[in-house]
């Protein structure tokens, strides 16, 4: 059987023996006890050795790090440089004579000035091509008349190239001066009417003429209702008869009629406007045969189902029920009460004169008459429809249609 036995004494406090430890391995078997003393191992040079040589490797490490950044650092120097020497050579080049700029091609325009445009490019690009800011050019040549929008683009090294896209005019507008001008489909106005140009049926007044951006929104939708409208009146024959559409008021469409009724207006309303347009049409043309016809000044559609039609006030009075003669209204006017008088004198003659069956029907048809406006001015009642005696002017509502005899008959 075999033991061993290792005895590894220790130094003192400082962990040890600057001499070296002295380790003694001790065999025990049969052939009796086995002694191994190995040498002493002078552990404080080897210490001291060590040391130094693992500070020179750290030492090295550390000249290793710098070395290895170092490329790195000469690049970014490099780079900087570079750069320094491009900016230098690009402001030499900017404001040298080479960037100059020598000439301005313009397409897409039509309307618009090519000379306002070129002065534009001319003053922006004074810098030279390189240096101009195209995208201020762009948006003051997109405040000129006519331009819709402008794209500026370089064409180095002396050029510059600009495309415009023009406004189309869509509808003429009289504005708060009087004059004629065209409104494209944004509500912007592009330019006056000139005398050579064609005009269009009928033109839109209401046109907001502030600069801000509630009036160019309100612009925008009137010239939308304007071209709606124009479409449709258009297509069912009715634009030849309007002079201007008022717009002023959406919720109050108005249209002033052309021609021989130039002084009448049609008050459309807030909806269904052309519809109303062409059954005031209709009401007029029925209530334009009638002795009042002359002296409508306008047909108002806004109650929808019901014509009311005004008149001024010099109409004549409605027609007296079953009698078909109409009573002049006095208005204070001599020459009219003198003018209806003589027409009632030469109907009477007509009716002396005439002979026969039809001229004694139109004798009776007068002395009816001319006893009911007795019976009127004793203070009888009578059957006729009320007279507008002492109003100046009157409504006559007239149902959808347009025909029949007229409903009731009110002051203005």
């Amino acid at each position: 059987m075999l033991k061993e036995q290792v005895i590894s004494p220790r130094g003192g406090r400082g962990g040890g023996s600057r001499g070296g430890d002295v380790i003694v391995v001790t065999t025990e078997g049969r052939a009796g006890k086995i002694v191994q003393r190995p040498t002493a191992r002078r552990n404080g040079k080897a210490q001291d050795k060590r040391g130094a040589q693992q500070r020179a490797k750290s030492r090295r490490g550390a000249w290793g790090k710098a070395l290895a950044w170092a490329p790195l650092a000469a690049k970014v120097l490099i780079a900087v440089c570079a750069g320094l020497v491009l900016f230098k050579g690009y402001r030499a080049a900017a404001a040298s004579s080479f960037f100059e700029l020598r000439g301005v091609d313009v397409s897409g325009v039509a309307q618009a000035s090519e000379d306002q445009i070129r002065q534009i490019v001319r003053r922006e690009a004074a810098a030279g091509v390189w240096k101009a800011d195209l995208g201020q050019m762009s948006a003051e040549i997109g405040r000129l008349p006519w331009v819709r929008s402008a794209v500026v683009t370089r064409v180095l090294p002396d050029g510059l190239r600009v495309r415009i896209t023009e406004r189309v005019p869509r509808l003429v507008v009289r504005n708060s001066a009087g004059q004629f001008v065209w409104v494209d489909d944004d509500g912007v106005v592009v330019g006056a009417l000139k005398p050579t140009q064609a005009q269009p049926s009928f033109f839109m007044r209401g046109f907001d003429e502030a600069a801000t951006d509630a009036a160019r929104a309100e612009n925008r939708e009137r010239a939308k209702v304007f071209m709606t409208l124009a479409g449709e009146w258009e297509a069912a024959g009715l634009a030849s008869r309007v002079s201007e559409l008022n717009l002023d008021d959406l919720r109050d469409v108005r249209a002033q009629l052309a021609g021989d009724d130039s002084q009448i207006e049609i008050r459309l309303g807030s909806a269904e406007w052309t519809k109303r347009l062409r059954q005031a049409l209709e009401t007029l043309d029925a209530q334009k045969r009638t002795p009042r016809g002359a002296f409508i000044t306008y047909v108002d559609m806004t109650q929808g189902k019901r014509a009311v039609v005004g008149f001024n006030p010099h109409a004549p009075a409605a027609p007296v029920a079953g009698t078909g003669i109409n009573e002049i209204e006095p208005t204070g006017d001599a020459a009219t009460n003198a003018a209806g008088a003589a027409n009632t004198t030469n109907a009477k003659d007509e009716s002396a004169t005439s002979g026969g069956a039809k001229g004694a029907a139109r004798a009776n048809v007068e002395a009816r008459a001319a006893k009911s406006d007795g019976a009127a001015k004793s203070g009888e009642k009578s059957k006729p429809v009320k007279s507008v005696e002492g109003r100046k002017g009157g409504e006559q509502s007239v149902g959808q249609s347009g025909e029949g005899r007229p409903r009731r008959v009110k002051g203005e």
